[in-house]
């Protein structure tokens, strides 16, 4: 058992934790809580780190058998928790690489492309619910948010693991290559043409969703073939990226059912 916070493991765990760039090197992650660890698929798992307290209640409901495991003190675990009432349980889990042709294969793609999304939760959000409204996978300009951060991990409530993802170096190429695709691509704009819902999406389609304070750069709206918009009451202009993301994936969805 662990017990000391100045442990090499421990110290590992808290760079993983902290650093885009230490995860990346080593294509791995870190997920935190019960739920994530039971959803994560076991081929991933790299080694589990357990709390005393949940190792000594729960080692057989976890099913533990065949895992790396490394027991840390109650004490030492909060040290390496991200979170304010830690679960008892963290693992590392190796990361899963997506190509761009693997989401062209599916039929009638329905993509996401963000441009530089910067907030953690915005993307978790969006990874849970693109898995919920059938979307083929989501691509991602390289200055996003890094998607293994772990505030973005706990919002996607397991979706990480399941959804298809991409980051892409020129996001203007891609589009490029998604257009040769024959799926229509539609930008979420405030100066949108249409109503979202006046569209059809039942053919491949491709949403443009920008960065949550100035919205999509000219450049990357303009290789839109449609502005679409969310019609507003009041004086609201725009909605968060998440809820927007929403709006249009399940409309998709509607449409498709």
């Amino acid at each position: 058992m662990i017990t000391s916070t100045s442990n090499g493991q421990v110290k590992e765990l808290l760079q993983l934790q902290k650093k885009s760039k230490v995860r990346n090197e080593r294509n791995i992650f870190v997920v935190e809580g019960i739920k994530m660890f039971l959803e994560a698929p076991r081929n991933r798992i790299e080694k589990v780190f357990i709390s005393e307290t949940l190792f000594n209640k729960k080692k057989q409901e976890l099913d533990l058998e065949g895992l790396k495991v490394e027991i840390l003190s109650d004490k030492v675990f909060s040290y390496v928790s991200d979170t304010k009432t830690p679960q008892g349980i963290l693992c590392i889990v190796r990361q899963k690489k997506t190509k761009l042709e693997e989401i062209f294969r599916q039929k009638q793609a329905h993509l996401m492309i963000l441009e530089n999304l910067q907030d953690p939760g915005n993307l978790g959000t969006i990874v849970r619910t693109a898995e919920g409204a059938g979307v083929s996978g989501i691509i991602l300009s390289k200055d996003c948010v890094d998607i293994y951060n772990p505030k973005t991990i706990r919002s996607t409530m397991g979706s990480i693991y399941r959804m298809p993802f991409l980051y892409v170096e020129n996001l203007e190429k891609t589009i490029e290559e998604v257009k040769k695709q024959k799926i229509k691509v539609y930008a979420a704009h405030l100066q949108g043409k249409n109503n979202y819902d006046e569209e059809n999406y039942k053919s491949g389609c491709a949403f443009l969703i920008g960065n949550e304070g100035n919205g999509l750069s000219q450049e990357i709206a303009e290789m839109a073939d449609i502005w679409v918009k969310i019609r507003m009451h009041g004086q609201v202009e725009s909605l968060n990226a998440a809820i927007a993301s929403s709006i249009l994936m399940f409309e998709v969805c509607r449409q498709r059912r």
